[in-house]
């Protein structure tokens, strides 16, 4: 059995699938309140979808609602069924499927960027090569001493992805990471 048809527990998987999996990024505006992150999280482990990359932070501070931007892959009907089912959680005030929006404004995606922080141990050579590619790739140093850097990286996913493979060799060590942020190209808010 392939990945891709393998048995994940959701009822939506039991129909043969006739479309292309995509990867979709949402925009989920909530009230800011205790259990909202769960609620919403809770939607997606309990039909079996996953969630590829999650980010939450408080947008505006004086309306108390906070903005999830959600990463997840599906077919065209599973990505609209977790918008509608989105929708009907009561502190969601609105679900906006960046991807969508942005083909529709004739771009190919929606703007996405990611932070990194990245650490790499190593000393001569290894060092140097560390420190030469960083600032190829415009990461910054924000920590070091004789044994060690930790760099900060904030680019597209493919951009943290081919920084991280690079330093793999070099003594990469740890990487924490903070989600997709993403946003719409244009004068338009959500």
């Amino acid at each position: 059995m392939n990945a891709q048809h393998q048995p994940t527990g959701s009822a939506y998987f039991i129909a043969e699938e006739t479309q292309a999996a995509e990867t979709h990024t949402l925009s989920v505006l909530v009230n800011n309140e205790p259990g909202v992150l769960a609620r919403v999280i809770g939607l997606f482990s309990g039909r079996g979808y996953n969630i590829e990359s999650l980010t939450v932070s408080e947008t505006e501070h004086e309306k108390h609602l906070s903005r999830i931007t959600i990463v997840t892959k599906g077919t065209p009907q599973v990505l609209q069924q977790i918008k509608s089912q989105l929708e009907r959680i009561v502190p969601v005030r609105d679900v906006v499927d960046l991807t969508v929006r942005a083909r529709e404004f004739g771009q190919d995606k929606p703007i996405e960027r990611e932070l990194a922080l990245v650490k790499v141990a190593g000393t001569g050579d290894d060092r140097v090569e560390a420190l030469r590619l960083a600032d190829a790739f415009r990461a910054q140093v924000i920590d070091a001493n004789t044994e060690h850097f930790i760099f900060e990286i904030t680019g597209r996913v493919s951009k943290i992805e081919q920084f991280i493979a690079i330093m793999r060799p070099l003594g990469l060590v740890e990487i924490c990471r903070t989600g997709v942020a993403a946003m719409n190209r244009g004068p338009q808010g959500m």
